[in-house]
């Protein structure tokens, strides 16, 4: 089995904390501070990324962008308060 979710909730409770304790020079307090124009427009920039490398077909280059993709939409979820909990049963739901 796939070891993402523990990364994911890794991933969430760091920008949780970040969130709770800014870090001077931190870049998810940037985005945090920046609101969530600036959140999204990254969350573009990214998934506009992974489409270019998926094109390139180079799977070290998906795997980097997909992981800033994530990482994006991670910030995103607390930003709107949204938990990987929320994101799990509707994709169960789904199935």
């Amino acid at each position: 089995m796939s070891q993402i979710g523990a990364m994911m909730d890794e991933l969430y409770q760091v920008v949780l904390d970040r969130r709770a304790n800014p870090k001077e020079g931190s870049y998810t307090n940037y985005l945090l501070e920046k609101g969530l124009d600036k959140i999204c427009k990254k969350i573009g920039e990214e998934s506009a990324e992974v489409i270019i490398a998926a094109k390139n077909q180079q799977p070290a280059e998906i795997t980097y962008e997909v992981a800033d993709l994530l990482y994006h939409l991670c910030v995103l979820l607390v930003d709107q308060g949204v938990t990987l909990d929320d994101i799990y049963e509707e994709l169960k739901k789904r199935r």
